[in-house]
């Protein structure tokens, strides 16, 4: 099943994109600083949700990985 049917996949899917793009930010912060608008502007405002909202962010992992862990 696609993970664009599968709200639980779709969740998943979000979740790695804002992580991995904050990620790369602070390992290269030139590489998503010059794309902020169009469609690589996408990956820097993943980065900036990552980076401002990191503690609900990290809660939202927490319990992903939980979810999938032990009631999947």
């Amino acid at each position: 099943m696609s993970a664009l049917f599968n709200l639980q996949s779709l969740l998943t899917v979000v979740l790695l994109l804002i992580c991995t793009c904050a990620y790369i930010r602070s390992i290269f912060p030139s590489l998503l600083d010059r794309n902020k608008v169009g469609f690589l502007g996408t990956f820097w405002k993943c980065a900036r949700i990552g980076e401002r909202k990191s503690p609900y962010v990290a809660f939202c992992c927490v319990v992903m990985a939980f979810s999938i862990l032990f009631l999947s």
